[in-house]
């Protein structure tokens, strides 16, 4: 399976990042995608910026080194609420919303609680993807939460740096049986690299062989084709983005 498409990544802006956003656009390219995600982590994380430079995504180019450049965040799960860190007036200006457990935001807890955070992030609509599920820190209910996903189109997040192992240790098989999950409840998937260095931007080998491993097809896979995923942004509500499709 192509994947063309990287949903997760980050710039120097998110504090312990290392790159440019154009240093992450030009290894994108290197990489073989056609569009890139940019998702810093929302101000609740130490060393992450203020809510204005989200807002403030509307100046960026949509093409950089030949690659499209889709407005985003990785915005921080704060409460069983399932509210996120993000001012509701950012909303307008952003392509892509992930909302995603941290410890540093989220204490972990249970998981009644974990669950019901992400069901409530799912129903508010504000949230497209939920990022790196796989962490055993924060431990939920992977029928209830995917099949709520899959209902209210939500994107499920298979992340490439929980792959290796190192990061979030114990994820590797949680993430083979979330993806047999959505796989099953049709659920749409989304890749994302989670890279905080350029040379790991569009780095999804790992995701890859998950993918073909639990046997996905990539209809449902939303960073399959450019079209499949503008297809997927429209259908969250947001406005068609002409110059990707040219890409």
């Amino acid at each position: 399976m192509e994947l063309v498409v990287d949903t997760h990544t980050h710039t120097y802006a998110s504090g312990h990042a290392y790159s440019t956003l154009n240093e992450n656009a030009a290894s994108a390219r290197e990489n073989g995608l056609k569009l890139l995600c940019t998702t810093d982590h929302a101000e609740s994380m130490p060393g992450a910026p203020h809510y204005w430079f989200f807002s403030n995504q509307r100046v960026l180019p949509r093409v950089i080194n030949g690659v499209g450049i889709v407005r985003g965040v990785e915005a921080n799960l704060m409460n069983v609420e399932g509210q996120i860190d993000l001012h509701p007036s950012v909303d307008r200006n952003l392509d892509w919303v992930i909302a995603s457990f941290h410890e540093p935001v989220f204490h972990p807890a249970n998981v009644s609680t974990h669950t019901q955070a992400l069901i409530n992030a799912i129903k508010s609509g504000r949230v497209d993807a939920l990022g790196h599920l796989g962490n055993p820190n924060f431990d939920f209910d992977y029928e209830s939460v995917i099949h709520c996903a899959a209902e209210h189109n939500v994107a499920i997040e298979i992340n490439n740096t929980t792959l290796l192992g190192n990061s979030r240790v114990g994820s590797v098989e949680r993430c083979y049986d979330i993806a047999e999950v959505a796989k099953k409840a049709g659920a749409f998937i989304t890749t994302g690299s989670d890279a905080h260095y350029c040379n790991d931007v569009g780095n999804l080998n790992l995701v890859k062989s998950l993918l073909n491993q639990v046997g996905v097809a990539p209809e449902q896979v939303i960073t399959s084709s450019v079209q499949r995923f503008t297809s997927f942004l429209e259908l969250r509500g947001r406005d068609r983005i002409e110059v990707f499709n040219t890409l």
